[in-house]
């Protein structure tokens, strides 16, 4: 898992979510996930894609598309 990757959680220092919310433009959701160590504060943005997975970058806007068909 990422979370455990990136953030390097332990039962000292744990890592909790701190923000989750939609994001204003299609409201697709995101959460932010934090681990404060000794020496830094990490926290990392993931977003919710259409598949249901999580990552850390936003899922495209969908944009109109065309098509064509035969008459």
């Amino acid at each position: 898992m990422q979370v455990d990757k990136w953030l390097a959680p332990s039962a000292r220092v744990p890592a909790r979510i701190v923000r989750f919310s939609r994001m204003p433009a299609q409201r697709r959701r995101f959460v932010c996930v934090e681990a404060v160590h000794p020496a830094r504060t990490i926290a990392i943005f993931f977003f919710r894609h259409d598949d249901g997975s999580w990552w850390v970058f936003p899922p495209a806007d969908r944009r109109p598309a065309m098509t064509a068909r035969a008459v």
